[in-house]
C-alpha cells in the first residue's frame, strides 16, 4: 500500500512537471515577482491578478527541477480563487509538511493535492525547490517587487 501511494504521488509530481498547470504569463497581473533557488538553479516568474484580497488568476513561467515546477503548478491550482489570507495559511501548512513530513502536525485535508509533496521532507536539500514558488507568492502578496532568493 505504501509503495502504491508513493508511486501515485510520484506520477502526480511527474505529470505536473511535464504538463504544468497555469504555466503562462498574465499581461494584466497586479503583481509580478521573480524567484531564484541558487542551490538547484530553479527560476520562476510569478504573475498574480488580484480582485481586492482575492487571487482571481495566477500564472508562472520559468525553469527548474521537477520538484520546483510541480510545486509551482500545484500551488497555482490550489491558491486560485482563495483570499490572500487563505493562501498565506496554506503556505504555512505546506511549508510545515515539506519540512516535517507526514508526521508533522498538519491537517492534510486542507492541503488537497499538495499532499503529494510530503515526501520532500525526506530530502532536506530539496525543500528549497519545493518552496521557491511559495516564497515568491508570499512576496507578491506582500506587494514586494524585488526578486526572491531561497538563500
Amino acid at each position: 500500500m505504501v509503495s502504491e501511494l508513493r508511486e501515485l504521488y510520484q506520477d502526480i509530481v511527474l505529470d505536473h512537471n511535464s504538463r504544468p498547470r497555469n504555466f503562462k504569463s498574465l499581461p494584466d497581473a497586479d503583481r509580478v515577482v521573480d524567484g531564484y533557488n541558487p542551490l538547484c538553479g530553479d527560476k520562476i516568474k510569478l504573475f498574480v491578478k488580484l480582485d481586492g484580497n482575492r487571487i482571481v488568476d495566477i500564472g508562472f513561467q520559468g525553469s527548474g527541477c521537477a520538484i520546483s515546477r510541480a510545486s509551482a503548478s500545484l500551488m497555482t491550482q490550489e491558491v486560485k480563487g482563495k483570499s490572500k489570507a487563505a493562501a498565506e495559511a496554506l503556505f504555512g501548512k505546506f511549508h510545515h509538511m515539506v519540512t516535517h513530513g507526514r508526521n508533522g502536525h498538519h491537517d492534510s485535508d486542507d492541503l488537497g493535492e499538495l499532499e503529494v509533496m510530503a515526501g520532500v521532507a525526506e530530502f532536506p536539500s530539496r525543500v528549497k525547490c519545493a518552496t521557491l514558488a511559495w516564497h515568491t507568492l508570499h512576496a507578491a502578496l506582500e506587494g514586494k517587487a524585488q526578486a526572491v532568493s531561497t538563500e
